[in-house]
């Protein structure tokens, strides 16, 4: 019902100093779950929220963000977040800009298939997902899959017909008309007023969703549909093909799961600038939650993770994230100890490690550029005597 499920009140907040320093225009106040589309004339690169909500006593907190490499041309559309009092919606979509490279001309000037795809498949899946969301009764988590699959599918194939675009002459398994990503957490309070929820999560593509649990840390929630499937460190690796997401002109599979969830938790869907320039996923876990320890209020946290996702990503970021069970310093405590525990256990090691082969990279190349002089100096020496009878060769005339 729509009436349950209903959007932030937006907060404006200043743009992080890392996304200023490349050129980064201002955020714009964006409502978290509003489809708001960037100005023609001059769109903002950052669209940032950053709330807290209580809801009937219970606390909770939320911020969003979109973080543009290039000012206007983002192919990540802007999260949906939406929190009532028994439910609780965050998803991202993030346009596939290689499969989607199309340029196609729209009223608002030239667009990318992926940046209207993203959009598109917002609008459709947040409209969906508010008819389907009822706090009186279960979600079925694999009819709303299918139902989105159908949505989607049908919208953009309906957005490909009125872009009347002329057929390309390329073939190629890799380009797809309108594609896109999408990560999305659904929650649903199991009794009134209680602590457990069924947390489902609908995706397709890579983009991803997270739990982050006091004590325990973050876990992944969605699999990433890629072709060379491995393990989240090994994925940081290889630079491998989206073997599914959604698209106009190809079959597509939305995937459902569902599990439960014991208040205080923190839900977050992100797309792969967030995670995907990270050394490790266990460096992921340290942004959000130094960013967390260090801010001394959610839009403070909100402007850090900014910060360190634009210090590092090669590419557009969107995330939104949803707390349930305690305010911003509530969760500054409950993950207190599990942060200092991933700085200690792992990142720390792992960035100790780093240092030292950066130092030892500085000075092979050191040595290398010696060893180079020092060749050029001693064949300099040598060469007279090397090619002592490599004058010019007799020419005569062949009769």
């Amino acid at each position: 019902m729509i009436g349950s499920l209903q959007p932030q009140e937006p907060e404006r907040i200043d743009a992080p100093p890392a996304a200023e320093s490349a050129g980064t225009a201002s955020p714009a106040s964006v409502g978290a779950g509003e489809a708001t589309e960037p100005s023609s004339e001059e769109p903002p690169q950052v669209r940032s929220v950053a709330t807290v909500a209580p809801s009937a006593g219970e606390p909770r907190l939320s911020f969003v963000f979109n973080l543009a490499k290039i000012a206007g041309q983002g192919e990540d559309s802007d999260p949906i977040l939406r929190d009532g009092r028994e439910l609780g919606l965050v998803a991202v979509f993030d346009g596939m800009g290689g499969a989607g490279g199309t340029v196609y001309e729209t009223p608002d000037g030239p667009r990318t298939g992926a940046y209207l795809a993203s959009r598109l498949a917002r609008d459709i899946v947040e409209q969906r997902m508010l008819e389907l969301l009822d706090p009186e009764w279960n979600l079925d988590g694999a009819a709303a899959a299918a139902d989105l699959e159908r949505s989607v599918q049908a919208a953009l194939q309906s957005r490909l017909a009125e872009l009347d675009a002329p057929a390309s002459g390329l073939r190629s398994r890799l380009l797809r008309a309108l594609p896109t990503t999408m990560a999305l957490v659904a929650l649903q309070r199991r009794e009134p007023g209680g602590a457990r929820w069924a947390c489902h999560l609908l995706w397709a593509g890579d983009s991803r969703a997270y739990v982050f649990q006091p004590g325990l840390g973050a876990h992944q929630l969605t699999v990433d549909d890629i072709r060379d499937r491995g393990d989240a460190m090994a994925n940081l690796r290889e630079d491998s093909v989206v073997s599914n997401a959604m698209s106009a002109d190809t079959e597509f599979v939305v995937h459902h799961r569902k599990i439960e969830l014991t208040a205080p938790f923190l839900v977050i869907a992100a797309t792969d600038g967030c995670f995907g320039y990270v050394p490790s996923p266990m460096h992921f876990e340290h942004l959000v939650l130094a960013a967390l320890r260090d801010a001394p209020d959610t839009d403070s946290w909100s402007a850090a993770v900014q910060a360190a996702v634009s210090a590092v990503t090669g590419d557009d970021a969107a995330m939104a994230t949803l707390g349930v069970g305690a305010d911003h310093n509530g969760f500054r405590e409950l993950f207190a100890q599990r942060t200092a525990e991933v700085e200690r256990r792992w990142v720390a090691p792992l960035d100790d490690l780093d240092a030292d082969v950066r130092e030892r990279e500085r000075e092979l190349d050191a040595l290398r550029t010696a060893l180079r002089k020092r060749q050029a100096q001693l064949w300099a020496a040598y060469k007279p005597g090397y090619e002592r009878y490599l004058g010019p060769a007799d020419t005569r005339e062949t009769p």
